[in-house]
C-alpha cells in the first residue's frame, strides 16, 4: 500500500473512531479515547515506518498523538449533539490527515533536502498551538489546585515543546540541548498558569493566553536554532504577547 492510501486510510479510521464516541455511555468514553490515542501511534508508526527509527525521528508521533489526545479531551465539553459534534471529526479528520504529510515531510527532510519542509513547519506550528489550546483548555476545565495546574501544564507542554523544537534541525541524534530548553520553557509556561489560577479569567481567556505564551517561546526558540533571533524578531513576538496580555486584562472581570 503506497504512503497516501496509508494517511487516507489512518485518517478515515481515526475519524471514524471519534464518530462512534457519540455512541458511547459516559462511562466508556474516557477509556475509547484512551485508545484512539494508543491507535493514534500505531497508525501513524505504521504510515511513517520507512522513515522512522529508534532515533529522534519518532519525535514525529507525538504531535498527532497530543492532538488525538486534545480533540479528545474538547469533545466532552461540546454539546450531545450530531450538529455539534459531526464538524468536530470531519476538522479532525482534516488534521490528522494534515498531519501524516507534515509527519512524512519530517521523516524525509531528517535524510535530505525537501523543497516543503518550511511549509510543513508552518502547519506544524499552526497544529502545535491548536493543540496546545485544546489541552490547556481541559485542564483549566478541571479547576484543579495550583500545584496540580502547575505540573499538568508543564507535563502537556514538555513534549509539545520537544517536536516543535526538534523541527529545526531534525537531527536523527539525541539532543540535550533541545530536551533542556523544551524543560525550561515547559516550565515557563506552567508558571504563567499559575499566576492564572489567582487571575478571575474565563478558561477560554486563560486557555487563549497559555496558547500564546507558546506562541512566543517557541517561536522564539525556532528562530533562535535557526540563527534568525533578531532584535526585530523579538520584537514582533513580544508585541503579540504584550497586546493579548493588555486585552486579557481588559477582559477580567474584576469585580465581586
Amino acid at each position: 500500500m503506497s504512503k497516501r492510501k496509508r494517511f487516507i486510510a489512518t485518517s478515515l479510521v481515526l475519524a471514524l473512531g471519534f464518530f462512534g464516541l457519540q455512541f458511547l455511555g459516559d462511562q466508556y468514553r474516557f477509556l475509547a479515547i484512551s485508545v484512539l490515542t494508543l491507535l493514534t501511534i500505531a497508525g501513524f508508526y505504521w504510515s511513517l515506518k520507512e522513515g522512522l527509527g529508534k532515533n529522534m525521528t519518532l519525535l514525529t508521533l507525538l504531535l498527532p498523538t497530543l492532538f488525538t489526545l486534545g480533540v479528545g479531551v474538547f469533545w466532552f465539553l461540546l454539546p450531545s449533539t450530531v450538529f455539534a459534534r459531526l464538524p468536530v471529526v470531519v476538522f479532525y479528520g482534516v488534521g490528522i490527515y494534515a498531519l501524516c504529510l507534515t509527519s512524512n515531510i519530517y521523516t524525509v527532510a531528517a535524510i535530505r533536502t525537501i523543497a516543503l519542509l518550511r511549509a510543513a513547519r508552518g502547519v506544524g506550528f499552526v497544529l502545535t498551538l491548536l493543540t496546545s489550546f485544546l489541552l490547556y483548555d481541559a485542564i483549566l476545565s478541571l479547576r484543579i489546585s495550583f500545584p496540580l495546574s502547575f505540573g499538568l501544564t508543564a507535563l502537556v507542554s514538555f513534549p509539545l515543546l520537544v517536536q516543535g523544537l526538534w523541527t529545526i534541525p531534525l537531527e536523527r541524534h539525541f539532543s540535550k540541548d533541545i530536551l533542556v530548553s523544551s524543560l525550561i520553557f515547559s516550565l515557563v509556561v506552567a508558571e504563567i498558569a499559575v499566576g492564572l489560577y489567582f487571575w478571575p479569567v474565563t478558561v477560554v481567556v486563560g486557555s487563549l493566553f497559555l496558547t500564546v505564551a507558546m506562541y512566543v517561546i517557541l517561536g522564539l526558540g525556532q528562530a533562535k536554532l535557526e540563527s534568525r533571533l533578531f532584535m526585530q524578531t523579538i520584537r514582533e513576538y513580544l508585541i503579540v504577547g504584550v497586546l493579548v496580555f493588555i486585552g486579557m486584562f481588559v477582559a477580567t472581570h474584576w469585580g465581586n
